[in-house]
């Protein structure tokens, strides 16, 4: 399988997902807008996977390429082709299919409880997972449901964490590609701007991973695997 990975920030990692793909044999091109611009061409692809970064999905001004992104992203959902948003990715599929982005209004940050609603029990993607599960977050903004999507997953700081659109075009909030190794990692690489986000982030870690992040490395995978398997 052909699948286009967009990176949008210098920081991106893989993660579960990347284990998911590399279990599929999948060819992967990455393409990294925030340097040059360039979004990969319709039809030269039969999957899409759009990670996370700093800047708001509003940004437009700083990354020019924001709206052709939303645009490819919600056409190739209504496409039926298998396309998945992470975080910032989410905020950006959300924005091409019309619904409205609320920057810093849903400030999460650590591995967080999330429930799914009665379409995500039963969606092929999150059915496997437990009624409430725990799965890392790391985002200050949020979305208003899309239209015509299917709300999937929430939480009590913010009701969209995950939705689906067609065949198997999913935004999803929360970081499931994030194993204890990426996290640990990122609490490495942005010690200073973890510890602001979360006191007292850094000693907790390792207790905190050792019981939710053990978890939520069970159930992230699950979730790449099941939407890999939909490509």
């Amino acid at each position: 399988m052909r699948v286009a990975i967009v990176e949008n920030t210098a920081f991106t990692q893989h993660g579960q997902v990347g284990v998911a793909l590399h279990e599929a044999a999948a060819r992967i091109t990455r393409y990294r807008p925030w340097l040059d611009g360039v979004l990969p061409d319709p039809g030269s692809f039969e999957a899409l996977v759009v990670f996370g970064g700093e800047q708001s999905a509003l940004a437009d001004t700083t990354h020019p390429y924001l709206p052709r992104l939303a645009a490819l992203m919600a056409a190739e959902a209504a496409r039926g082709t298998a396309t998945l948003g992470i975080c910032l990715g989410a905020q950006i599929l959300a924005r091409g299919l019309g619904a409205d982005n609320r920057l810093d209004a849903a400030r999460e940050f650590g591995w967080h409880e999330v429930a799914l609603t009665a379409a995500g029990r039963t969606d092929p993607v999150l059915q496997a997972l437990p009624a409430r599960f725990p799965i890392f977050e790391w985002h200050a903004d949020t979305f208003t449901a899309p239209p015509g999507s299917l709300h999937l997953a929430t939480s009590p700081r913010a009701a969209q964490q995950a939705f689906r659109v067609g065949r198997a075009g999913y935004g999803m909030q929360f970081h499931f590609e994030a194993s204890r190794a990426l996290v640990n990692d990122w609490t490495a690489t942005f010690a200073d701007l973890v510890e602001r986000m979360e006191p007292g982030w850094t000693a907790a870690l390792p207790g905190r991973a050792a019981t939710a992040g053990a978890a939520a490395d069970l159930h992230g995978l699950t979730i790449a695997r099941a939407w890999v398997a939909l490509v």
